[in-house]
């Protein structure tokens, strides 16, 4: 029974991230565990436990006797995430260059394949999709759980974001373009340009976000 409350928990906690992290919940909303509850189909015992939980991630503030308000992310969670990425990222396409495998390969260019038809479509839902999957899969090709777990969520953190950069037409194709540099050296096992272009990569889009106004991506 145990074990079915606490994935009840963490369902409710995923679910509720999702929704701060998508904008659906605006910065200093208030979170009523009964609404919510009722709205998922659960009691308040679960929302009230992933409200301390997002607490402890600092997406949410309990102030007692009032209750659980948004924090959301801010433009220096922002810079702060991409400026971690930047480094991670190039560290992760290194040891994927040397890690691997053939069918890792394989579906990063797929994926590099059905991005660019999106782009050419400006289907910007697919284009987030497959973004999450390119990233995902060279996170597992690293071959190091932690830094799969790491970089999945920062990835994941900024996915409004990610979202709003993509639906420039040109910033889409400049990105699918440096994924397929990326799959490239990862394919001659070219630690050192894989590390190079990841970072380069990831910086890049920080340019692009610079472009477009930190205050329309954090609003």
């Amino acid at each position: 029974m145990g074990e079915d409350n606490h994935s009840l928990g963490s369902r409710v906690f995923h679910i509720i991230r999702e929704n701060i992290l998508a904008g659906k919940y605006t910065a200093n909303e208030e979170l009523k565990e009964k609404t919510i509850g009722e709205e998922l189909g659960v009691s308040r015992t679960p929302v009230r436990e992933a409200l301390r939980q997002l607490e402890l991630e600092g997406l949410v503030s309990i102030i007692p006797n009032k209750g659980a308000y948004v924090v959301g992310i801010t433009k220096k969670d922002i810079r702060d995430i991409y400026e971690i990425r930047e480094r991670l990222e190039g560290l992760c396409a290194k040891w994927a260059a040397l890690y691997i495998t053939k069918e890792q390969l394989d579906e990063l260019e797929e994926i590099v394949f059905l991005a660019d038809f999106h782009a050419k479509k400006g289907n910007v839902e697919q284009l987030v999709e497959l973004d999450n999957k390119f990233h995902e899969t060279l996170y597992r090709a690293s071959g190091s759980k932690e830094m799969y777990h790491v970089l999945s969520d920062f990835h994941h953190y900024v996915q409004r974001v990610r979202k709003i950069t993509l639906t420039s037409e040109k910033r889409a194709a400049d990105s699918n373009k440096e994924h397929m540099m990326i799959v490239e050296a990862l394919k001659e096992h070219d630690a050192d340009m894989a590390e190079k272009l990841a970072s380069q990569h990831i910086l890049s889009t920080v340019e692009n976000m610079d472009r477009i106004g930190w205050d329309v991506l954090v609003s």
